[in-house]
């Protein structure tokens, strides 16, 4: 899945939320609010919208703290270089 689809999802369920969704790559996720609730619902949509599984270990998620770290990770995860 493109990084531009992935972050449009992002900016999708954040503006549901009534948070601003025109966010930068390096913002930070506890700046906009983006919690890991939305990152699992983030991810499922990803899944859903590209048809099959994520493949990720879990432990380079403790190291997510910006838009770009969650666009680089599900652009990963979901088997787009």
């Amino acid at each position: 899945m493109k990084r531009s689809d992935i972050l449009q999802l992002l900016q999708e369920i954040l503006k549901r939320q009534g948070k601003p969704s025109d966010v930068a790559e390096t913002a930070e996720l506890s700046a906009i609010g983006f919690r890991s609730l939305d990152f699992s619902e983030l991810a499922l949509r990803v899944e859903t919208a590209s048809g099959r599984p994520l493949t990720f270990d879990a432990a380079p998620l403790r190291a997510i703290r910006t838009v770009a770290d969650v666009l680089d990770f599900l652009q990963t995860a979901s088997g787009q270089p």
